[in-house]
C-alpha cells in the first residue's frame, strides 16, 4: 500500500476525538508531502535540527510536533515555530521553553511526560515529579508555556495486561490533574499510542496518536 493508502486506512479507524501524529522522524521530505497531500496537517519529528530543515521544504500550514527528547540547548531552535512538546520531562527543561518562547513573543503548548513503562531507559517524570513540578513557585511564575495534557510510553512487550495497565494509569493521572485544575494547564491532550498499540491506547482513553511505520513502512 502506499502512504496515502496507508494514511486513509488508519484514518478510517480513529474516532473524531483523536488527533493523529504522523511520525516521519528519519523520512525523506517526498514521503511527507504524500501524507500532506491527502490531508495529513501535524508531522511529529524527533529531531529538532531535522524537523526545522523539514519544515523549510514543507507547506506553511503544518503543525510541527517535538516528539522526541529535548535537550535544553536546542530549544532556541524550535521556539519559533513549534506547535506542540510532546516530551518535557524536567523543570530545568519547562523554564528554557519558557525563556525562548518569551523571546519568541509565544506562548508554547506542552505536554509532560510520564514514565508509566517498566523499561529503565523510558524518559519522563513519576506522578510524585510531576506534582511537586505543578505546584511549584517556579512553575506558577510562567508566563509563555501552557500544559495542554500528558504523554506517555508504554513499555515494548507484546503483553497487551500490561499496556493496558500502563495506559489506564496515565489516564487516571491525567483525571486527577485535570480535577485539580492547576495553573498554566489548559488539559486536554493524552498522547499514548503508537502503531503497536493505538488501538488499545484509544479504548484507555488517549485523543492523540503518533503514528510512524503503520504510515511510512519501517525504517
Amino acid at each position: 500500500m502506499t502512504i496515502a493508502e496507508n494514511l486513509q486506512h488508519i484514518q478510517t479507524k480513529l474516532p473524531k476525538t483523536v488527533t493523529l501524529v504522523a511520525v516521519s522522524k528519519t523520512k525523506p521530505v517526498n514521503d511527507l508531502k504524500q501524507a500532506y497531500e491527502v490531508g495529513q496537517r501535524i508531522f511529529g519529528e524527533n529531531k529538532i535540527q531535522e524537523m526545522a530543515e523539514k519544515r523549510e521544504e514543507m507547506p506553511k500550514d503544518i503543525q510541527w510536533h517535538m516528539i522526541g527528547h529535548v535537550q535544553s540547548n536546542k530549544v532556541k531552535y524550535m521556539a519559533p515555530f513549534v506547535s506542540l512538546i510532546h516530551g518535557v520531562d524536567s523543570l530545568k527543561l519547562l523554564q528554557e521553553i519558557n525563556k525562548q518562547a518569551t523571546k519568541n513573543n509565544r506562548i508554547i503548548d506542552c505536554l509532560l511526560q510520564l514514565h508509566i513503562a517498566e523499561e529503565e531507559t523510558k524518559f519522563g517524570l513519576d506522578e510524585q515529579e510531576l506534582n511537586e513540578l505543578i505546584s511549584s513557585s517556579e512553575f506558577a511564575a510562567m508566563q509563555n508555556i501552557q500544559i495542554l495534557g500528558l504523554m506517555g510510553m508504554a513499555t515494548f512487550t507484546d503483553n497487551q495486561k500490561q499496556v493496558k495497565k500502563e495506559f489506564t494509569h496515565l489516564k487516571s493521572i491525567f483525571d486527577t490533574l485535570k480535577a485539580k485544575n492547576p495553573v498554566h494547564c489548559n488539559l486536554q491532550t493524552i498522547s499514548m499510542g503508537m502503531s503497536g498499540d493505538y488501538q488499545l491506547a484509544i479504548e484507555c482513553g488517549s485523543t492523540m496518536v503518533r503514528i510512524g511505520s503503520s504510515i511510512f513502512g519501517g525504517r
